[in-house]
C-alpha cells in the first residue's frame, strides 16, 4: 500500500468488487469510508452496462467509528438479501477501513444466521496484494466455496461431459477487451468441435460452479485472473488447464496443439488439428501474409517499447520480434509478483527488460530509448504523445476509448488481424507525415515538447528555430532532442544555426 497519484493496478478492494460484479446474482458490500466508492460510477462508464452494478457501500463515518461497524454492515447485509435475493454476498473492505481492525469475519457470521444468500468476507491482505492479485485470490475463493458446498450436499457433478469441453476462466469486467476475446475463443473451440463448459466470472452464476469439474480441461487466457482457480482445480480434480496465451499466429497455434495433446490422450483418439492451423494461418489471418508484404518490410528494424500487463507485454513483444521483424528495444510489466516468469518469456526477444510498477520510470526509458512507436498502457499513450511518439494501447489500464463497441479481439486468429492492424497503425508513415507537412494538414504547432524533463534552459535562436521548422516533422523532434543533449553536454544555452551543424557532425549524420 502507498500513496500515488497514478497507479497501474488498483488496491485490492477493486480486484475483489471486479469478480463479484462478473458474476450473476452476486452482490458485494464494500465497508469503505467516502472516497473509496468511485468503483460503481467506474465500471458503468467503461463497461457501459445498461443494469446497475451490483455492489453497496456500507459506509464509515464518525458516528460509525463511535459505536463500532458491525450494526451497520449486517443490517446492510440484510437489506440487500431482502431486497436483491442473491445466490452470494460478498464483504469486503478496502484498505482504508482496513486499519480499523475490526472482526469482519464475525460480521459475516451474524449475517449469515438470518440471511438466505450466501455470505463470504473476501480473503485478501489489502496491504500486501494489488487489484489483479485480489481478483484472482477472490475468484478461486468463491470457487472453492461451492466446491466444498456441493461435495457437502452431494450434488457436485464429476462426471466429464461426453463431448470435449472446456471451461474459461479469468474473463471478467473491465478486462482489456476481455469480452471480445471469449466470443473469439467460443468460436475458436466450436471449430475444433469442442463445447464450453462454463465460462467464469464473467456472465456466470455461482449455482453452476459445482458444474465446474464436468469439463475435460480448463483455459485460463490471462495470467493475472483464472491461474489460481485453475491450479485448484487441478489438484482437486486432476484436471489440466491450458495457460499458453492464444495471442498471434505463433502462440495461437502452440495453444490449439496443447488441445489436441489433451483431447487425444484423455480419448485415446488420435486427433489432429494441423490441417486446421494452416487454413487459420494462410486464409483467414491475414497477419502472416501482411508480415511478409512490403507495407510491413517497411517497419523492419524499427524501434519499439512495450509495457503493459503480463500477458499483453509478454505476447506483444514475441509478435512484434518474432512475426513482424520490429526490434523491441524494451519490454516491460508492472505486475512485479510474475516477474520471474515475465522474464522468462520475453527472453531473447527484447534488448532490455523493465519491471516496475513506477510511471516516472517508464517515461525516463522512453525519453531515453527514443523507440518509433510505444505498445502499452493509457499511461505510456500520454507519455507518448509528450514525446510525440505514437502509442498503441495493449493493456489495462485504460480509458473508455479501448472499451469499443465493435468487435476487436487480441486473442485466436482474428485477433492476429486486430494486432496486425494497431502495429502498423501505430508507426509514423515518414512519406505520409511529410506529405501532410507539405499541404499544411498536419500539426503546424511552433512549439516542440518532446523531453519529459523541462527546456527552459536552453534558448533557440531565431535562425535555428526557422532552422528547426524546416525539418520534417517525423523526425523533427529527435533533431531538437539530439541537439539540446549536445548543448547540455557543452554547457551550451543558446543554440544557434552553428551549433545544430556542430550537433549533427557529432552523431557522424
Amino acid at each position: 500500500m502507498k500513496l500515488a497519484y497514478w497507479m497501474y493496478a488498483g488496491p485490492a478492494h477493486i480486484g475483489t468488487l471486479r469478480v463479484a460484479s462478473s458474476f450473476k446474482n452476486v452482490h458485494a458490500i464494500m465497508h469503505a469510508p467516502l472516497g473509496d466508492d468511485y468503483f460503481n460510477v467506474m465500471r458503468s462508464m467503461l463497461e457501459r452496462e445498461r443494469d446497475f452494478t451490483p455492489v453497496t457501500a456500507s459506509i464509515v463515518d464518525r458516528h460509525v467509528l463511535a459505536k463500532g461497524s458491525q450494526e451497520k454492515v449486517v443490517q446492510n447485509i440484510a437489506r440487500k438479501d431482502k431486497e436483491e435475493s442473491p445466490d452470494l454476498i460478498i464483504l469486503t473492505p478496502t484498505c482504508t477501513s482496513s486499519i480499523l481492525q475490526e472482526d469482519l469475519q464475525n460480521f459475516v457470521h451474524r449475517a449469515s444466521i438470518e440471511s438466505t444468500s450466501d455470505v463470504i468476507l473476501a480473503d485478501v491482505n489489502h496491504y500486501r496484494v494489488n487489484e489483479l492479485q485480489a481478483a484472482d485470490r477472490t475468484l478461486e475463493q468463491v470457487v472453492r466455496f461451492y466446491i466444498e458446498k456441493a461435495k457437502k450436499n452431494n450434488i457436485l457433478k464429476t462426471s466429464k461431459t461426453e463431448k470435449p469441453s472446456a471451461n474459461i476462466i479469468g474473463i471478467f469486467t473491465l478486462g482489456f477487451h476481455n469480452q471480445h476475446d471469449c466470443r473469439e475463443l467460443k468460436r475458436l473451440l466450436n471449430d475444433l468441435g469442442i463445447q464450453v463448459n462454463e465460462v467464469i466470472p464473467e456472465g456466470g452464476s455461482v449455482l453452476n460452479l459445482k458444474n465446474l469439474p464436468k469439463a475435460w480441461f480448463n483455459i485460463v487466457p490471462y495470467r493475472e485472473v483464472g491461474l489460481m482457480t485453475a491450479k485448484f482445480l487441478e489438484k482437486e480434480f486432476d484436471m489440466p488447464y491450458i495457460d499458453t496465451i492464444p495471442m498471434g499466429i505463433v502462440d495461437t497455434g502452440e495453444f490449439i496443439k496443447k488441445i489436441e495433446k489433451i483431447i487425444t490422450k484423455k480419448s485415446n483418439l488420435s486427433i489432429k488439428f494441423d490441417q486446421y492451423i494452416d487454413q487459420q494461418t494462410r486464409f483467414f489471418s491475414q497477419a502472416a501474409w501482411f508480415s511478409r508484404s512490403i507495407d510491413c518490410q517497411n517497419l523492419t528494424g524499427k524501434k519499439a517499447i512495450v509495457f503493459g500487463d503480463c500477458t499483453h507485454a509478454a505476447s506483444m513483444t514475441k509478435i512484434l520480434t518474432r512475426e513482424m521483424g520490429i526490434r523491441v528495444s524494451c519490454a516491460g510489466t508492472y505486475c512485479k509478483h510474475d516477474a520471474d516468469w515475465f522474464r522468462e518469456q520475453v527472453q531473447g526477444f527484447c534488448d532490455e527488460v523493465l519491471i516496475t510498477d513506477d510511471h516516472t520510470q517508464v517515461g525516463d526509458m522512453i525519453a531515453r530509448l527514443e523507440p518509433s512507436a510505444i505498445f502499452g498502457t493509457q499511461m505510456e499513450r500520454h507519455i507518448g504523445k509528450r514525446l510525440d511518439i505514437p502509442c498503441g494501447v495493449i493493456s489495462s489500464p485504460v480509458h473508455i476509448q479501448n472499451f469499443p463497441l465493435s468487435y476487436r479481439p487480441f486473442l485466436g486468429y482474428e485477433g492476429t488481424n486486430q494486432i496486425a492492424d494497431l502495429v502498423y497503425n501505430s508507426f509514423t508513415l515518414g512519406m505520409e507525415d511529410h506529405l501532410l507537412e507539405i499541404f499544411g494538414g498536419h500539426d503546424t504547432k511552433e512549439v516542440f515538447e518532446k523531453s519529459l524533463a523541462s527546456n527552459l534552459e536552453f534558448e533557440w535562436s531565431t535562425e535555428s528555430f526557422n532552422e528547426l521548422n524546416k525539418i520534417p516533422g517525423f523526425v523533427r523532434g529527435k533533431v531538437k532532442r539530439n541537439t539540446e543533449k549536445f548543448a547540455r553536454e557543452k554547457g551550451i544555452t543558446k543554440i544557434t544555426i552553428d551549433i545544430m551543424y556542430a550537433a549533427k557532425e557529432s552523431l557522424g549524420a
